[in-house]
């Protein structure tokens, strides 16, 4: 550690990420219902640990949209409607389309091979978990694999972006989608025919396999327009 540094700042700083990684855990899993309240100190004596650290990680998931601050009573699971869900699928397709048009091509050659192979091991575990209809397993690999191919653009801001609106998406999906009964044969399975068509720079396959993704993302929990 660099001379002069403050240990304690360094440790309450990965214990708010932990904290706030495994709530957004527990949000995206569905055991932290939309509308759910808590406070801070009902989280700091679920997770043995002093207060001020869970109230920074409420606040940084409050900054990603997932909690809303209740005046004077704590805090609760942010409620996604379905105009809400459609609006964040027109925006993830709308940077998408933006990165097809500015030089996506270019960003794929620039990309070494053992990004485009991680992403391809990504895309495969994704798919495997979607064709088993295991949501729990999909959502993460579904949200590394995004998160991995968004970062071929060497854009934070666009990485960043694209990933939050992926987890809220998650977050609306995932109630409706728990009421299935059964729910093989009914997530999309496209993952890796994607990373395939990246990796083999074919630029119409790719953006046509993603607006199939948003099509059946919007049926799926039936909020097409």
């Amino acid at each position: 550690m660099p001379a002069g540094g403050d240990s304690s700042v360094i440790r309450r700083s990965t214990l708010r990420q932990q904290i706030a990684d495994a709530l957004r855990d527990e949000v995206l899993a569905g055991r932290l219902p939309s509308g759910h309240p808590f406070t801070v100190k009902e989280i700091a004596e679920q997770y043995g640990v002093s207060a001020t650290p869970v109230r920074e990680a409420l606040l940084d998931l409050c900054a990603q949209g997932l909690l809303d601050v209740e005046q004077h009573r704590g805090f609760k699971v942010h409620a996604f409607t379905a105009e809400d869900f459609r609006a964040m699928v027109e925006a993830r397709t709308l940077i998408i389309e933006g990165i097809f048009r500015s030089g996506a091509d270019q960003a794929l050659r620039a990309t070494s091979a053992g990004v485009l192979i991680s992403i391809r091991r990504r895309a495969d575990e994704a798919e495997r978990a979607a064709r088993a209809g295991d949501l729990d397993v999909l959502i993460g690999y579904d949200l590394r694999f995004w998160r991995e191919l968004s970062s071929i653009v060497n854009n934070a801001y666009i990485s960043d972006f694209l990933d939050r609106i992926r987890v809220q998406t998650w977050m609306f999906a995932v109630p409706l989608l728990r009421r299935k009964p059964d729910l093989r044969g009914l997530l999309w399975q496209g993952h890796s025919a994607l990373a395939d068509a990246l990796i083999q720079h074919d630029l119409a396959t790719a953006q046509r396999l993603i607006a199939e993704y948003n099509e059946h993302s919007l049926a799926l929990v039936g909020t097409r327009g």
